[in-house]
């Protein structure tokens, strides 16, 4: 006992903090250890000794962490949107106003949309060459030329 409060309520108070510690994180991490502080409390209820309670919620604790962990993060992974701009990326275009590799100026046409490009390696790109989209960078795009 700490202090006249039974190691399961301990176990228990603990469990619930880790527990709403992870509702507004949601890490999946501190989650293990509530789960960890449930087999603790289950071990305090069979009256086992101190430390052997620790030792059950380090050790369950790290089991689930390591075996459960990426297997919950593959099934609970959010799924990033695209965004419009983001959706250029990898696409082909056609280079409709000449990249000038020292100024930076020239445009591309991706999609149906006109933007601003310069090449990845600063070369010049003349009109209507066909341009693969590797990045944005700010508002232009970066482009490398298609090899034909």
């Amino acid at each position: 006992m700490l202090e006249g409060i039974p190691y399961p309520v301990l176990w228990l108070g603990l469990a619930v903090i880790l527990a709403v510690f992870e509702a507004v994180t949601v890490g999946l991490v501190t989650l293990w250890f509530a789960i960890g502080a449930i087999f603790a409390l289950f071990a305090a209820l069979l009256g086992l000794p101190t430390i052997f309670q620790v030792v059950v919620f380090i050790v369950s604790s790290g089991i689930l962490l390591y075996f459960t962990q990426p297997i919950a993060k593959k099934y609970l992974k959010v799924r990033v949107e695209r965004t419009n701009a983001d959706r250029v990326i990898g696409e082909k275009g056609v280079v409709i106003e000449g990249i000038d590799g020292i100024h930076g100026k020239g445009q591309v046409k991706v999609l149906g949309q006109v933007w601003s490009a310069r090449a990845v390696d600063d070369t010049d790109i003349d009109q209507d060459e066909k341009v693969e989209v590797l990045e944005i960078s700010g508002v232009k795009l970066i482009v490398r030329r298609l090899e034909e």
